[in-house]
């Protein structure tokens, strides 16, 4: 059902304004001249150590590959494509495939096409030259082999805006990032500390090679992202002068064009700013296209708050007589907290339950360092420690996170998870450090701070974890029993719902296959099940309800 949404939104686009205004976008260059050229040459350590002069990217035990990269923004852009060219070129495949999975007709791929130049018609408008450039600079090293979607420098241009474009037709926050701070009283040190869950989910091979990354510009702040190859955004980052930035989705209308993708701007916050004042400035600067809460920590304001922004409004939101702030997917702000689709986004999502359960988390650590805050952003229980089933979307760890980090901006320390999801090991960098020694040493090393490292969680030793990856295998076979309207085979849902008991969607998905099979009575023990426990969305108990009428009138 939501593929065809998405093709119906996607047509409709497409026939009304294919033609419109596309020409100048699709023959955009950017500006090159003035820059360092030169192509880079890149000396291969070993399959996990390669360098190019200064530069360097190496892959650590913890399977983090770290990337140091110095210089103007084509200088930046060529040498970040050079070093990782593989991961650039896997990347792009992952992500495209994963794109055909979604869209397998042709005819629609061509209809995605079509409406993707036109939704983009504007986007190289709102790019500042600098990442342009940048961005032109690593595309010179992606693959010709999707050149039949869009040139590689209009295709990468594109993808940095695969976020936004994505959450603005969805109109969902199918992602739910969670983010904290606490300073003051609330620190166990005094000090600013933050952390978040970026739970952007893109598949499993997506996830397995982060990179992060260290910039040294020749303009603006020395700073730290984590990040994928290809992207010059931020998502989660923290400069030099111990500025952080991280993203959190918002509930948006679908806007009629692209403009500026939030990680640039959030990139461009990283780079330039200083203070909290800067990086609002910066941010009132830009106009977007979707609706983001923007946290912002600040060493030197010793404090953190939210910028709010979506294309019509926009927000700061500072805590009063409180040194803890707290951010889900919905606004806080004067200037937005009341809009229509907030208020729905609070009413019907799970956000407002997030946000609670940080709460409850603060309030049972009442003073907050790196190894509790990497066990909130672990956390997998519900309100009240609630079993609520692994990959919930309630739960602050829903087990698809592509990364967990956690900032010391004062201390200029930053931890980020190695993989699966937050799970794995907390790998520590000093950023005063690694922008001081920048791994000078004939052998390219790893630059952590290994004896600050926080432990992987306990829970990858245990039997549930065993089980709830054998869940995830069993759910993408029901899904596909689903679409195909195939019947489940003997003893599957036993074995199923044994994986994951408590999560309501075992339940409603073996209903579902019952009802598609007009087994009604069977079905209605299930979605009565699914009901007991703690569904993610109110429109997701809706429909169950729905379901259970159905039944009903068709039982009488």
């Amino acid at each position: 059902m939501r593929n065809r949404i998405y093709f119906l939104v996607i047509l409709g686009f497409t026939l009304a304004l294919f033609s419109c205004g596309t020409s100048k976008s699709l023959h955009h260059k950017p500006q090159l001249e003035g820059y360092n050229a030169a192509i880079p040459v890149v000396v291969k350590q070993s399959n996990t150590a390669f360098t190019s002069g200064t530069n360097f990217l190496v892959k650590n035990k913890q399977n983090l590959w770290e990337l140091y990269v110095e210089g103007d923004a084509l200088e930046r852009g060529l040498v970040t494509g050079a070093l990782t060219d593989s991961l650039l070129k896997k990347q792009e495949r992952t992500f495209f495939l994963k794109l055909g999975d979604i869209v397998p007709s042709k005819t629609k791929q061509w209809l995605l096409r079509s409406f993707l130049k036109w939704y983009n018609r504007k986007l190289y408008l709102n790019v500042t030259e600098e990442y342009k450039t940048e961005i032109y600079g690593i595309s010179e090293y992606t693959s010709h082999d999707f050149d039949y979607l869009a040139p590689r420098y209009l295709r990468n241009l594109y993808l940095h805006g695969a976020h936004d474009i994505g959450h603005a037709l969805q109109d969902l926050a199918l992602v739910g990032c969670s983010s904290f701070a606490a300073w003051g009283d609330k620190s166990e040190d005094g000090s600013l500390i933050l952390g978040r869950n970026f739970d952007f989910y893109v598949g499993d091979e997506f996830a397995r090679d982060k990179i992060v990354a260290f910039v040294n510009p020749k303009e603006g702040h020395q700073f730290m992202m984590v990040t994928w190859a290809g992207m010059i955004g931020a998502v989660s980052g923290m400069n030099t002068e111990g500025l952080t930035v991280t993203i959190n989705a918002g509930k948006s209308k679908i806007p009629l064009v692209a403009k500026t993708p939030i990680s640039l701007v959030t990139r461009e916050i990283l780079q330039y700013a200083t203070t909290i004042d800067e990086a609002i400035a910066i941010a009132k600067k830009r106009k977007v296209f979707v609706s983001e809460s923007i946290m912002v920590g600040s060493a030197k304001d010793k404090k953190a708050i939210i910028i709010e922004v979506s294309p019509n409004d926009f927000g700061v939101y500072s805590v009063e007589n409180s040194n803890q702030l707290i951010c889900s997917n919905h606004f806080q702000s004067n200037e937005l907290k009341n809009g229509d689709r907030n208020q729905y986004q609070i009413a019907n999502s799970h956000s407002q339950y997030r946000y609670e359960r940080m709460q409850q988390l603060f309030d049972a650590n009442p003073k907050i360092n790196p190894t509790i805050a990497a066990t909130i952003l672990r956390n997998k229980e519900g309100l009240k420690n609630d079993s609520i089933g692994y990959g919930n979307e309630k739960a602050l760890n829903q087990l698809i996170a592509h990364h967990g980090i956690i900032f010391k901006p004062e201390q200029r320390l930053v931890w980020v998870s190695s993989n699966p999801y937050q799970l794995g090991e907390f790998v520590c960098y000093d950023l005063n450090k690694v922008f001081k020694n920048k791994n000078n040493s004939a052998v390219i090393i790893s630059v952590e701070e290994e004896s600050l490292n926080i432990p992987k969680d306990a829970f990858l030793d245990s039997k549930l974890y065993q089980n709830y990856e054998l869940f995830r295998i069993e759910d993408r076979k029901i899904d596909k029993f689903l679409e195909n309207k195939i019947s489940l085979p003997s003893d599957f849902a036993k074995n199923y719902q044994s994986l994951n008991p408590n999560y309501w969607f075992v339940y409603y998905k073996v209903g579902l296959s019952l009802y598609q099979h007009h087994h009604y009575e069977l079905a209605k023990q299930e979605f009565e099940k699914a009901l007991t426990k703690e569904i993610t969305t109110l429109p997701n108990k809706l429909e169950i309800e729905k379901y259970l009428k159905k039944i009903r009138r068709k039982l009488r």
